[in-house]
């Protein structure tokens, strides 16, 4: 096999209190990677970015860049490399972006390389990606885009090895994600962690525990209603609405107009709603927009649902 594509969807992170730990594959969108051997065993990594923004294509900083030399490097593989990114999923909006193109990227390299890497083992190696856009692995939207579905995130803190649970989700569900056209910092994620508090009152953590505790049982239940009775987060949440014009306005709209739920998107600045069934996904996606437009906010909404994740295509 000279050349190898795979596909990875967009996600959603911590679904309001599971901070580091949720993750929700999307179909909304998707990122495409082709990784093609070329001439030449110096182990030369070449990429090229098809985006509609500017990302560094230097292999050392751009996220697919990572994976593939994470993986070529412990692999013993020296092959030159031609990597094609075409991105889907817009960076820095709190949809999973550079998740997508790294699980897309050790999904390919793989396949092409015939590994047979396990999907819960090849997140390990598509975390290194995150490094790029958040200055450190984590794990919630790279396990979710990689593997599809519902996602906990189980970091052991001794051996730091990390277990994942997939968790399908109910076939009822159905999100509608707001994307506001405002300016984000580059490194967004690092910078939204800067924002969190050091410290917080045991009663907002035993808070958070429990809407945590019923988020999983809503999925674990294949219940819409149980899920969004968890939605709630009083620590992260609080900490990085002020850096979403028109937070207060969004959520507002989209529960009056019949959302069973919302919450950040990951870090932000897009929201996200949950909902049982499609058939208030219009009225909530416009409601949503009004909000972002009252902050003076232009704003694309996604109706979408749950994905089985990444995958090769060709």
């Amino acid at each position: 096999m000279k050349s190898c594509i795979a596909s990875a969807p967009s996600s959603t992170a911590n679904l309001g209190p599971g901070y580091d730990v949720f993750g929700l594959a999307l179909d909304a969108l998707e990122d495409t990677v082709k990784i093609t051997k070329v001439a030449g065993k110096e182990g030369r990594i070449n990429i090229e970015m098809e985006s509609e923004v500017v990302i560094p294509s230097d292999p050392h900083s751009n996220s697919v860049g990572l994976v593939v030399r994470k993986m070529a490097r412990e692999f013993g593989i020296t092959d030159n490399l031609d990597v094609h990114v075409k991105k889907g999923v817009p960076a820095g909006y709190g949809m999973g972006s550079s998740a997508a193109s790294a699980a897309a990227a050790a999904v390919a390299f793989n396949r092409l390389y015939s590994l047979k890497i396990r999907k819960e083992t090849l997140v390990e190696y598509a975390a290194e990606g995150e490094i790029a856009s958040a200055g450190a692995k984590h794990y919630d939207n790279v396990s979710a885009s990689l593997i599809g579905g519902f996602v906990i995130s189980n970091i052991n803190q001794e051996t730091t090895v990390p277990e994942f649970v997939r968790i399908d989700p109910p076939k009822d569900l159905v999100l509608v994600v707001c994307v506001p056209s405002v300016p984000v910092p580059a490194k967004k994620t690092e910078v939204a962690r800067m924002v969190l508090p050091k410290e917080v009152p045991l009663r907002s953590v035993v808070y958070n525990v429990s809407g945590a505790s019923t988020v999983v049982a809503g999925f674990a239940l294949k219940d819409v209603e149980i899920i969004a009775k968890g939605i709630n987060d009083v620590i992260v949440e609080p900490a990085r609405k002020h850096l979403i014009p028109g937070y207060d306005s969004v959520r507002r709209n989209a529960l009056e107009a019949g959302a069973l739920a919302v919450t950040i998107s990951g870090a932000g600045p897009s929201m996200i709603a949950f909902l049982k069934t499609s058939k208030k996904a219009k009225k909530v996606a416009a409601a949503m927009a009004a909000g972002f437009k009252e902050a003076g906010a232009e704003s694309r909404t996604y109706t979408c649902k749950p994905s089985d994740g990444a995958r090769v295509t060709s």
